[in-house]
C-alpha cells in the first residue's frame, strides 16, 4: 500500500532556518541545519535501500505559495500563501510503498525525531493512505 508521510511547518520555521529567530521559533545554526539535512538524507537512503521510497521532497516557504479558489461569481480568486486561516503548512513529504500501517507509522515516528534546535515548535507528521485511480486504496 502507498502512503503519504507529511511533515508540517510554518513560515516562522523557514525563517528560523535562515537564521532569523521569532517569537514562534529559534534561529537555526549551521550545525542545526547540517544535522537536520543529514538526518533526512539518512531516512531517504534507508527507505530507498529497503525499496519503500517512491518519492520525497521538501517544499519552499509558504511565502512563495499561492492559493486559487473560485469566487462567489465563479471567477478565480488568487491569494498569497497556501492557506488563509492557518499558519501551518505542508513542509515536505515522502511517498512510500509499505506492507502495513504499522510499518509506515514506524517511518513517521523516525521522521518525527529529526533533530531541531531547542525551542522549535513541535509539528506533527501526518500519514495518509493514497487511493488508487478507482477510489480504493493502492
Amino acid at each position: 500500500m502507498k502512503y503519504l508521510v507529511m511533515v508540517q511547518g510554518a513560515q516562522s520555521d523557514y525563517e528560523g532556518m535562515t537564521g532569523k529567530s521569532s517569537p514562534h521559533g529559534p534561529a537555526w545554526s549551521e550545525e542545526d541545519l547540517r544535522a537536520m539535512f543529514a538526518f533526512m538524507s539518512a531516512v531517504n537512503d534507508d527507505l530507498a535501500e529497503s525499496g519503500e521510497l517512491v518519492d520525497s521532497q521538501g517544499l519552499t516557504e509558504p511565502a512563495q505559495a499561492r492559493t486559487v479558489t473560485a469566487g462567489p461569481d465563479g471567477r478565480p480568486v488568487v491569494t498569497d500563501g497556501p492557506y488563509g486561516e492557518t499558519k501551518e503548512v505542508l513542509a515536505g513529504y515522502w511517498v512510500v510503498d509499505c506492507e502495513s500501517l504499522e510499518r509506515v507509522t514506524e517511518i513517521a515516528i523516525r521522521v518525527s525525531q529529526c533533530p531541531e534546535p531547542a525551542g522549535t515548535p513541535v509539528r506533527p507528521v501526518v500519514i495518509r493512505p493514497i487511493q488508487d485511480g478507482d477510489g480504493g486504496e493502492v
